[in-house]
C-alpha cells in the first residue's frame, strides 16, 4: 500500500512541477498575459519559440527571429529576423501579435490555451493564427466562422488575463459542450474533408 501511496505523491509532484513552467513562463505581469511562451537566456518570456512574427506578413512563412534583434512589449520579447521587421512591430506591433497569445487557435475553441507551433500557422482576414499542427489547423478550418467566434468568446471570458497552467487544468476536467479528443477531431476532418 505504501508503494503505490508513493507512486501517487511522486506523480502529484511531477504534475505540479511539470506545471512551473507555463505558471511563470506563460504567464507574464503584462497585459498580454497568458502567452505562448519559452525562457531562453535573459528573455523570460519569448513568444512563439523566438519566431519572426512580421516574417508572417511580409515574407509570407514562418521564419525564426536573430536573439539580437528584439523587441520587448508587455513583458514579452518579440524576435525578428531583420532590423526592418523590429521596425515594423515597433510602429504598429498590435498589427502583427498571434491571436490568442500565440495559443493553437483550436485550443482555444475549446478554453484551453496549449499548443501553438510557430511553423503551423495561417493568416485569417489579416490576423495571425498558430496551430498544434495541422490536424488543429484542419480541424479549426470544418466551420471556420463558428470556430472564430468560439475562440474569440472562451479568449475573452476565461482565458486572457488568466494563468496557462489553471486555465488549463479547469478546462481539461470541466470540458466544454462541443469538445472533441484529438481522435474525434480527426475523424470529423477526414469524414467532412476539411483542409486549410
Amino acid at each position: 500500500m505504501k508503494t503505490r501511496e508513493s507512486l501517487l505523491i511522486g506523480a502529484l509532484f511531477a504534475l505540479l512541477l511539470s506545471g512551473c513552467a507555463p505558471l511563470i513562463v506563460q504567464s507574464p505581469s503584462g497585459a498580454l498575459t497568458p502567452v505562448n511562451a519559452i525562457a531562453d537566456a535573459d528573455d523570460k518570456h519569448l513568444m512563439l519559440f523566438g519566431a519572426d512574427v512580421v516574417a508572417y506578413f511580409t515574407e509570407g512563412k514562418h521564419r525564426q527571429g536573430d536573439p539580437a534583434i528584439k523587441s520587448v512589449l508587455e513583458g514579452v520579447t518579440f524576435r525578428f529576423a531583420t532590423a526592418q521587421h523590429k521596425a515594423l512591430f515597433d510602429k504598429e506591433p498590435n498589427r502583427y501579435l498571434p491571436q490568442y497569445g500565440g495559443y493553437c487557435a483550436n485550443g482555444i475553441v475549446y478554453g484551453i490555451p496549449w499548443g501553438g507551433n510557430a511553423d503551423a500557422w495561417r493568416i485569417i482576414d489579416g490576423k495571425l493564427y498558430t496551430f498544434g499542427g495541422p490536424g488543429s489547423r484542419n480541424g479549426f478550418y470544418l466551420d471556420l466562422p463558428r470556430n472564430i467566434a468560439l475562440a474569440d468568446k472562451y479568449w475573452a471570458e476565461e482565458v486572457r488575463g488568466a494563468n496557462a497552467f489553471v486555465q488549463r487544468v479547469k478546462r481539461l476536467l470541466f470540458r466544454v459542450p462541443h469538445y472533441l479528443t484529438g481522435p474525434e477531431l480527426a475523424q470529423e476532418v477526414a469524414r467532412r474533408g476539411a483542409k486549410s
